[in-house]
């Protein structure tokens, strides 16, 4: 897998994210559903900043499940509630993903008004094996 920079661009450097990722043949790739920031009770927090942890961490047990990883994940797309949301959930976000994968943020209304973020990835996996 290589990373498309910005330089290869000709522009300067997006804080949050890669262009793009260049993946070889010889690998396989876990696309996963919406992650939601559900609780282990299954329950949502009315707080932005904890649904959008939960998402995350939901996330990297799908992701293990699937035998990937957070840091093997080329692309993001996040569903944001409300446009005042992105910046907490951009702080949150760069701490799960230094590496800045490819991404694509969305502001929604979702079905249920309590969901305020999603996300959902496209992964390389580490092994040819899943935990599935």
């Amino acid at each position: 897998m290589s990373k498309v920079g910005w330089n290869q661009l000709g522009t300067s450097s997006n804080s949050l994210l890669s262009p793009a990722f260049v993946v070889s043949p010889t690998h396989r790739l876990v696309f996963t559903s919406g992650c939601l920031g559900i609780d282990g009770q299954g329950r949502l927090s009315e707080c932005p900043a904890d649904q959008t942890k939960n998402a995350f961490e939901n996330l990297k047990r799908v992701l293990d499940a699937s035998g990937s990883s957070l840091d093997s994940v080329i692309k993001v797309l996040l569903f944001v509630k409300d446009p005042a949301l992105v910046p907490v959930v951009n702080r949150i976000y760069q701490t799960y993903f230094p590496e800045k994968p490819a991404r694509s943020c969305v502001i929604v209304k979702f079905p249920d008004p309590m969901i305020q973020v999603e996300l959902e990835c496209v992964a390389v996996t580490k092994s040819r094996e899943s935990k599935l």
